[in-house]
C-alpha cells in the first residue's frame, strides 16, 4: 500500500537508490560504491524480469479491455502475473539483508510488505472485491509505476539512463501516486463489509491463547494511516523531482 510504505519510499528511493537499484545519491553529488560485478550482474537481471514481468501484465490489461470493450472485472486476466511479480518484489528484501543493495532491510520490509499485504490478504482474500474497479485503479497504476521503476534501475546499473525515464520516474508519480492510493483506499473500503461480515481473518475471546485481534478494525486503522502519511511522501517527491531534474539540466548546461 502507498501510505504503508511512504517512509520506506521517502527514505530508501531517493533518487534511484534503495531497492534493487544501484544504491546512487540523487542529486549525484555523493557517490557511492556500487555492487561489485556479481551482484551487479544478478540485480540487472532481476530488474529486466521484473521489468518484463509488469510489461506482461500492462499487455495482458490492454488485451483484456480490448477483448471485453470494458474496464470492469479486467483483474481477472492478469490476477496469476500480477500476484507472482508483485510477490517477486520480497526478492528485494533479500537484496538488502546481504549488502547487495544498501538500504536499510526494515524500511524495504515495510514498503514491499504491504503491497503484498494488499494483494494476499486484502484483494485475494476477500473474493468480492476483486470485481472493483478500484482494484484496476491501483493495479494500473501499480504496473506503469513498476514499469518505469524497473526500468530507472536497470538503466542505472548500466550507467547508462535515458533522461525520458529519469523524466517520466520523477514525473508520472504527479498523478500515478494519488490514483494508486486512491484505488488501495476504495479497495480496502469495499472489502470491510464482507470483513466484518465473515469474521475473516479475526480472532474472538475467550480462547486458550487469551488473545484477540479484529481484522475489520485493524483495516480500519490501515485506512486512517494514510491520512498523515501520504501528504509527506506527496511533497517529499515533489522536492526530489525539482532536485534531480533541476541537476540534471543543469548538469547537461556544461557538457
Amino acid at each position: 500500500m502507498a501510505a504503508a510504505a511512504a517512509t520506506a519510499a521517502a527514505k530508501g528511493n531517493e533518487g534511484g537508490g534503495g531497492r534493487a537499484g544501484a544504491g546512487k545519491a540523487s542529486g549525484a553529488t555523493r557517490k557511492k560504491k556500487g555492487p561489485g560485478p556479481l551482484a551487479t550482474a544478478c540485480l540487472v537481471i532481476y530488474n529486466v524480469v521484473m521489468t518484463a514481468g509488469w510489461l506482461v501484465i500492462a499487455v495482458g490489461l490492454v488485451r483484456a479491455y480490448l477483448a471485453k470493450g470494458s474496464y470492469h472485472s479486467l483483474y481477472y486476466s492478469i490476477e496469476k502475473p500480477l500476484k507472482f511479480f508483485q510477490t517477486g518484489a520480497l526478492l528485494e528484501i533479500l537484496y538488502c539483508a546481504i549488502g547487495i543493495v544498501p538500504s536499510s532491510v526494515v524500511l524495504t520490509s515495510f514498503q514491499v510488505m504491504s503491497r503484498v499485504f494488499l494483494i494476499w490478504a486484502v484483494t485475494h482474500s476477500v473474493k468480492e472485491v476483486q470485481s472493483e474497479d478500484s482494484v484496476i485503479l491501483f493495479v494500473t497504476a501499480w504496473t506503469i509505476t513498476e514499469i518505469i521503476r524497473y526500468s530507472f534501475y536497470t538503466f542505472s546499473l548500466l550507467n547508462h539512463l535515458p533522461y525520458l525515464i529519469k523524466w517520466a520516474r520523477y514525473t508520472l508519480f504527479i498523478v500515478l501516486y494519488p490514483m494508486g492510493v486512491s484505488g488501495e483506499l476504495l479497495t480496502i473500503y469495499a472489502a470491510l463489509p464482507f470483513v466484518r461480515q465473515t469474521g475473516l481473518y479475526s480472532i474472538s475471546l475467550p480462547n486458550k491463547y487469551n488473545f484477540s485481534f479484529d481484522y475489520y478494525a485493524f483495516l480500519i486503522l490501515i485506512m486512517i494511516s494514510y491520512i498523515p502519511i501520504f501528504p509527506q511522501l506527496y511533497f517529499h517527491m515533489i522536492h526530489q523531482r525539482k532536485k534531480v531534474l533541476s541537476y540534471t539540466e543543469e548538469h547537461k548546461k556544461f557538457e
